[in-house]
Protein backbone atom coordinates (compact mmCIF):
# COMPACT_ATOMS: atom_id res chain seq x y z
CA UNK A 1 0.00 0.00 0.00
CA UNK A 2 1.66 3.30 -1.52
CA UNK A 3 1.84 6.34 1.58
CA UNK A 4 -0.27 9.59 0.46
CA UNK A 5 1.37 12.81 -0.35
CA UNK A 6 -0.31 16.16 -1.54
CA UNK A 7 1.53 18.50 -3.65
CA UNK A 8 -0.40 21.86 -3.27
CA UNK A 9 0.36 24.42 -6.02
CA UNK A 10 -1.18 28.60 -4.58
CA UNK A 11 -1.39 30.85 -6.81
CA UNK A 12 0.27 34.56 -6.57
CA UNK A 13 -3.22 36.32 -5.94
CA UNK A 14 -2.90 34.18 -2.83
CA UNK A 15 0.04 35.42 -1.84
CA UNK A 16 -1.10 39.21 -2.63
CA UNK A 17 -3.59 39.00 0.12
CA UNK A 18 -2.23 38.72 3.93
CA UNK A 19 -5.52 37.35 5.20
CA UNK A 20 -5.97 34.49 2.29
CA UNK A 21 -2.03 33.78 2.56
CA UNK A 22 -2.50 33.44 6.48
CA UNK A 23 -5.70 31.45 5.74
CA UNK A 24 -4.17 28.90 3.37
CA UNK A 25 -1.22 28.57 4.79
CA UNK A 26 -3.04 27.18 7.89
CA UNK A 27 -5.17 24.61 6.00
CA UNK A 28 -1.98 23.50 4.49
CA UNK A 29 -0.21 23.40 8.15
CA UNK A 30 -3.31 20.75 9.20
CA UNK A 31 -3.15 18.54 6.30
CA UNK A 32 -2.20 15.59 7.60
CA UNK A 33 0.44 13.21 5.88
CA UNK A 34 3.49 13.46 3.38
CA UNK A 35 3.05 16.81 1.90
CA UNK A 36 5.53 19.59 -0.53
CA UNK A 37 4.01 23.35 -1.64
CA UNK A 38 4.52 25.03 -4.77
CA UNK A 39 4.40 28.74 -5.08
CA UNK A 40 4.61 31.76 -7.70
CA UNK A 41 5.14 35.20 -6.75
CA UNK A 42 4.81 36.86 -9.92
CA UNK A 43 2.73 39.82 -8.98
CA UNK A 44 5.61 40.92 -6.24
CA UNK A 45 8.63 40.49 -8.79
CA UNK A 46 6.52 42.94 -11.53
CA UNK A 47 6.19 44.90 -8.18
CA UNK A 48 9.88 45.23 -7.61
CA UNK A 49 10.93 45.30 -10.99
CA UNK A 50 8.74 48.51 -11.48
CA UNK A 51 10.59 49.55 -8.07
CA UNK A 52 14.10 49.06 -9.96
CA UNK A 53 13.18 50.69 -12.88
CA UNK A 54 13.03 46.86 -14.97
CA UNK A 55 9.69 46.36 -17.22
CA UNK A 56 7.98 43.07 -16.97
CA UNK A 57 7.97 41.74 -20.63
CA UNK A 58 4.83 39.56 -21.41
CA UNK A 59 4.17 37.23 -24.18
CA UNK A 60 0.30 35.21 -24.18
CA UNK A 61 0.51 35.31 -20.48
CA UNK A 62 3.89 34.15 -19.97
CA UNK A 63 6.91 36.34 -18.73
CA UNK A 64 10.00 37.15 -20.84
CA UNK A 65 13.09 36.46 -18.26
CA UNK A 66 15.97 38.36 -19.51
CA UNK A 67 19.10 38.58 -17.12
CA UNK A 68 17.58 41.10 -15.08
CA UNK A 69 14.34 39.99 -14.06
CA UNK A 70 16.13 36.71 -13.56
CA UNK A 71 17.63 38.43 -10.44
CA UNK A 72 14.37 39.87 -9.58
CA UNK A 73 12.57 36.61 -9.98
CA UNK A 74 15.50 34.97 -7.72
CA UNK A 75 15.67 37.51 -5.20
CA UNK A 76 11.26 37.25 -4.98
CA UNK A 77 10.79 33.97 -5.81
CA UNK A 78 13.46 32.06 -3.95
CA UNK A 79 13.80 35.16 -1.05
CA UNK A 80 11.16 37.02 0.17
CA UNK A 81 8.21 35.25 -0.81
CA UNK A 82 10.09 31.42 0.07
CA UNK A 83 11.72 32.91 3.43
CA UNK A 84 8.04 34.41 4.21
CA UNK A 85 6.24 30.89 3.88
CA UNK A 86 8.79 28.78 5.86
CA UNK A 87 8.54 31.37 8.79
CA UNK A 88 4.95 31.40 8.70
CA UNK A 89 4.60 27.56 8.56
CA UNK A 90 7.08 26.92 11.42
CA UNK A 91 4.87 28.93 13.38
CA UNK A 92 1.88 26.54 12.86
CA UNK A 93 4.22 23.84 13.73
CA UNK A 94 5.15 22.73 9.71
CA UNK A 95 8.76 21.39 9.63
CA UNK A 96 9.21 23.76 6.01
CA UNK A 97 12.42 23.91 4.09
CA UNK A 98 12.52 26.19 1.22
CA UNK A 99 13.56 25.17 -1.96
CA UNK A 100 14.92 25.73 -5.28
CA UNK A 101 15.36 22.89 -8.58
CA UNK A 102 18.93 23.56 -7.59
CA UNK A 103 18.60 22.94 -3.82
CA UNK A 104 20.24 18.78 -3.40
CA UNK A 105 19.61 19.22 -7.98
CA UNK A 106 16.12 18.48 -7.14
CA UNK A 107 14.50 19.94 -10.99
CA UNK A 108 16.72 20.21 -13.82
CA UNK A 109 15.47 21.77 -16.64
CA UNK A 110 17.10 23.46 -20.12
CA UNK A 111 16.47 26.51 -21.45
CA UNK A 112 13.36 27.03 -23.40
CA UNK A 113 14.40 26.55 -27.36
CA UNK A 114 13.65 29.60 -28.98
CA UNK A 115 10.30 29.11 -31.76
CA UNK A 116 8.28 32.13 -32.55
CA UNK A 117 9.43 33.62 -29.06
CA UNK A 118 12.55 33.98 -27.36
CA UNK A 119 11.24 33.54 -23.32
CA UNK A 120 15.21 34.02 -22.08
CA UNK A 121 15.98 32.25 -19.23
CA UNK A 122 13.25 30.55 -18.99
CA UNK A 123 13.10 26.70 -18.08
CA UNK A 124 11.51 23.82 -19.29
CA UNK A 125 11.56 20.72 -16.85
CA UNK A 126 14.11 17.91 -17.41
CA UNK A 127 14.32 15.80 -14.75
CA UNK A 128 13.04 15.12 -11.40
CA UNK A 129 15.24 13.31 -8.38
CA UNK A 130 12.77 11.91 -6.74
CA UNK A 131 15.13 10.42 -4.28
CA UNK A 132 16.01 13.28 -2.89
CA UNK A 133 12.77 14.31 -2.36
CA UNK A 134 11.84 11.13 -0.72
CA UNK A 135 14.71 11.70 2.08
CA UNK A 136 12.95 15.01 2.96
CA UNK A 137 9.92 13.40 3.59
CA UNK A 138 11.19 11.09 5.17
CA UNK A 139 13.32 13.04 7.61
CA UNK A 140 10.52 14.79 8.70
CA UNK A 141 10.39 17.70 6.29
CA UNK A 142 7.82 19.84 4.05
CA UNK A 143 9.78 20.83 0.73
CA UNK A 144 8.30 24.22 -0.01
CA UNK A 145 9.38 24.84 -3.94
CA UNK A 146 9.61 28.40 -5.22
CA UNK A 147 9.10 28.92 -9.04
CA UNK A 148 12.99 28.34 -9.88
CA UNK A 149 15.17 25.37 -11.63
CA UNK A 150 18.46 24.92 -12.96
CA UNK A 151 19.89 23.68 -16.12
CA UNK A 152 22.97 21.24 -14.42
CA UNK A 153 25.85 23.80 -15.58
CA UNK A 154 25.31 26.75 -13.21
CA UNK A 155 22.42 28.30 -14.56
CA UNK A 156 19.04 29.04 -12.83
CA UNK A 157 15.93 29.44 -14.82
CA UNK A 158 12.86 30.73 -14.24
CA UNK A 159 9.82 28.25 -14.87
CA UNK A 160 6.09 28.23 -14.86
CA UNK A 161 5.08 27.32 -11.04
CA UNK A 162 2.28 25.12 -12.31
CA UNK A 163 4.23 22.87 -14.40
CA UNK A 164 6.70 22.66 -11.71
CA UNK A 165 3.63 21.12 -9.42
CA UNK A 166 2.57 18.60 -12.09
CA UNK A 167 6.24 17.40 -12.69
CA UNK A 168 6.67 17.05 -8.93
CA UNK A 169 3.66 15.17 -8.56
CA UNK A 170 4.66 12.50 -11.60
CA UNK A 171 7.85 12.40 -10.38
CA UNK A 172 6.62 11.32 -6.75
CA UNK A 173 3.79 9.11 -7.89
CA UNK A 174 6.34 5.98 -8.58
CA UNK A 175 6.78 5.97 -4.54
CA UNK A 176 3.23 7.58 -3.57
CA UNK A 177 -0.28 7.59 -4.48
CA UNK A 178 -0.01 11.57 -5.37
CA UNK A 179 -2.76 14.09 -4.88
CA UNK A 180 -2.00 17.86 -7.05
CA UNK A 181 -4.17 20.71 -6.14
CA UNK A 182 -4.23 24.04 -7.54
CA UNK A 183 -5.26 26.52 -5.25
CA UNK A 184 -6.48 30.17 -6.65
CA UNK A 185 -9.06 32.52 -6.58
CA UNK A 186 -11.99 30.39 -7.55
CA UNK A 187 -13.80 27.84 -6.33
CA UNK A 188 -13.21 25.57 -9.02
CA UNK A 189 -13.50 24.88 -12.66
CA UNK A 190 -17.09 27.08 -13.87
CA UNK A 191 -19.59 25.83 -16.02
CA UNK A 192 -20.49 29.92 -16.47
CA UNK A 193 -17.47 32.42 -15.54
CA UNK A 194 -19.99 35.24 -14.17
CA UNK A 195 -21.72 32.48 -11.62
CA UNK A 196 -18.97 32.10 -9.00
CA UNK A 197 -21.37 29.06 -7.42
CA UNK A 198 -21.30 27.20 -10.87
CA UNK A 199 -18.80 24.77 -9.93
CA UNK A 200 -17.85 21.68 -12.13
CA UNK A 201 -17.76 18.71 -9.41
CA UNK A 202 -16.17 16.41 -11.38
CA UNK A 203 -14.56 16.53 -14.55
CA UNK A 204 -13.22 13.16 -16.59
CA UNK A 205 -11.42 12.88 -20.19
CA UNK A 206 -14.74 13.27 -21.70
CA UNK A 207 -16.38 15.74 -20.17
CA UNK A 208 -13.21 17.81 -20.76
CA UNK A 209 -13.05 16.73 -24.48
CA UNK A 210 -16.90 18.09 -24.39
CA UNK A 211 -16.27 21.41 -22.20
CA UNK A 212 -13.07 22.58 -24.60
CA UNK A 213 -15.55 21.87 -27.74
CA UNK A 214 -17.96 24.62 -25.70
CA UNK A 215 -15.80 26.60 -25.09
CA UNK A 216 -16.32 26.46 -21.59
CA UNK A 217 -13.16 26.01 -20.76
CA UNK A 218 -10.91 29.17 -22.38
CA UNK A 219 -8.33 31.54 -21.66
CA UNK A 220 -7.11 30.86 -18.50
CA UNK A 221 -7.92 28.02 -17.35
CA UNK A 222 -6.61 26.32 -20.66
CA UNK A 223 -2.74 25.82 -19.43
CA UNK A 224 -3.86 24.98 -16.32
CA UNK A 225 -6.21 21.58 -17.05
CA UNK A 226 -3.74 21.01 -19.46
CA UNK A 227 -1.08 20.71 -16.84
CA UNK A 228 -3.75 19.13 -15.13
CA UNK A 229 -4.94 16.52 -17.39
CA UNK A 230 -0.75 15.72 -18.28
CA UNK A 231 -0.28 14.84 -14.69
CA UNK A 232 -3.15 12.28 -14.52
CA UNK A 233 -2.19 10.70 -17.92
CA UNK A 234 1.60 10.14 -16.30
CA UNK A 235 0.24 8.75 -13.09
CA UNK A 236 -0.93 11.27 -10.49
CA UNK A 237 -3.92 9.57 -8.92
CA UNK A 238 -6.37 12.81 -8.85
CA UNK A 239 -5.56 16.73 -9.47
CA UNK A 240 -8.34 19.29 -7.72
CA UNK A 241 -8.65 22.68 -8.60
CA UNK A 242 -10.32 25.11 -6.35
CA UNK A 243 -9.83 28.25 -3.77
CA UNK A 244 -7.68 27.29 -0.39
CA UNK A 245 -11.12 26.07 1.13
CA UNK A 246 -10.41 22.89 -0.67
CA UNK A 247 -7.09 21.89 1.68
CA UNK A 248 -10.05 21.44 4.33
CA UNK A 249 -11.19 17.88 4.80
CA UNK A 250 -15.30 18.95 5.52
CA UNK A 251 -15.20 21.29 2.40
CA UNK A 252 -16.43 19.48 -1.11
CA UNK A 253 -16.77 22.75 -3.05
CA UNK A 254 -14.11 22.20 -5.61
CA UNK A 255 -13.68 20.53 -8.57
CA UNK A 256 -12.21 16.62 -8.99
CA UNK A 257 -10.07 15.72 -12.30
CA UNK A 258 -9.75 12.07 -13.13
CA UNK A 259 -8.94 9.87 -16.28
Amino acid sequence: MKQKLSVIKIGGNLIEDPKGFEHVLGLFSKMEGNKILVHGGGKKATELGNKLGIESQMVNGRRITDPETLDIAVMVYGGLVSKNIVAKLQALGTDAIGMSGADANTIQAHKRPIKKVDFGLVGDVDKVNAYAIFKLLQAGFTPIFCALTHDGRGQLLNTNADTIAAELAIAMSEQFETTLYYCFEKKGVLQDVEDENSVIKHIDSKTYDELLAYGIIADGMLPKLHNCFYALRNHVAKVCVGNSEMLDQSNVEYTTLTL
